[in-house]
């Protein structure tokens, strides 16, 4: 996707500020209020849960919002997928933070993940 330009991606600012440090759905009470991993909307910055978490809210904004560009909110990742059409991508870099805080455990947050969370996965 990048062509080694500074033009911008439809459906990118990399000046959107994430909206917190996990799920802001999960954290508001929908769904069970935990997750595996979490997901960044490129367009907006909306913090929602991955696709194997129980409540899938990432992708599930990114369609509702018709914000095409997710990335990972997990340390060390730096990788764009296309909820359109399914494929990774390379994208800008994106206004810090840029994962959720190292001391977040995963899945978490803390004290909200059951005991048996595996066999809650997608």
């Amino acid at each position: 996707m990048s062509d080694g330009t500074s033009q911008p991606i439809p459906g990118i600012d990399p000046t959107a500020r994430p909206s917190g440090e996990g799920c802001v759905e999960c954290l508001a009470g929908d769904g069970p209020g935990w997750w595996l991993h979490l997901r960044r909307c490129a367009a907006c910055g909306h913090i929602g849960c991955c696709d194997s978490s129980p409540s899938q809210h990432g992708t599930r904004h990114a369609r509702d919002a018709g914000h095409p560009f997710l990335t990972s909110f997990e340390p060390g990742e730096s990788w764009f997928w296309n909820v359109e059409t399914e494929t990774f991508c390379e994208g800008p870099q994106l206004l810090p933070p840029t994962s959720r805080p190292e001391s977040q455990p995963v899945p978490g947050p803390k004290g909200k993940v059951p005991a048996d969370w595996r066999r809650h996965l997608h």
